[in-house]
């Protein structure tokens, strides 16, 4: 067991988890709209996939990773249009009247809609069989449990640091900044949707 790997883990997690895109887009609005526990866990749900995803390519699961890559323009077409929809349905939300609390449907469902994102961008196992390739001592199961536990890990601390930031200045956001912040991320979520679809095209 080698416990480098866990280092090393942590830091890819971080590296995949902090480019700004769409996840953390819904992340920085949702925590704003509904609070810090809601905006952490759109984060996680995103984390989740990516642990998925690494478990996957560090098992060295060809026959799911080929499938996976083979059904690669289905799957971003069904993110891409899934993505359009959290856009639209972003830039129409009106703003909290007042301070929203994070009742169990929110929090599941920020969860499910990040981790359902995440998880048709199959191009992330492309990353994680590129990352992994060049890690040494994945020839036992517990050294890959030790990578993809150090995935997660590095990826949920950047979502809470994340959360933690804008909640602080959450106070300061009146009706009418809310109502535009909802407007540039709708636009920014659609943005995002068109660039893949163009690129699927």
């Amino acid at each position: 067991m080698d416990l480098s790997l866990l280092f090393k883990g942590f830091v890819l997690g971080l590296a995949i988890a902090a480019p700004v895109g769409p996840v953390g887009i819904l992340c920085i609005r949702r925590t704003l709209s509904h609070g810090r526990a809601v905006g952490l866990v759109s984060g996680l749900g995103a984390a989740t996939a990516d642990a998925v995803y690494g478990v996957v390519a560090g098992l060295g699961l060809k026959i799911l990773t080929d499938h996976l890559i083979e059904a690669q323009t289905w799957m971003r077409l069904i993110g891409s249009f899934y993505l359009g929809y959290l856009g639209i349905k972003t830039f129409l939300a009106p703003p909290p009247v007042q301070e929203a609390q994070a009742s169990h449907k929110s929090i599941a469902g920020a969860y499910v809609s990040t981790f359902a994102l995440t998880i048709t961008n199959p191009m992330t196992i492309l990353s994680f069989l590129a990352a992994f390739a060049s890690a040494d001592g994945l020839a036992s199961r517990e050294n890959v449990f030790l990578l993809v536990c150090g995935v997660f890990s590095g990826s949920a601390l950047w979502w809470l640091t994340l959360a933690t930031g804008v909640s602080l200045v959450r106070g300061r956001f009146t009706a009418r900044t809310m109502r535009w912040v909802n407007h540039l991320a709708g636009i920014a979520l659609f943005m995002f949707a068109t660039v893949a679809l163009v690129g699927l095209i």
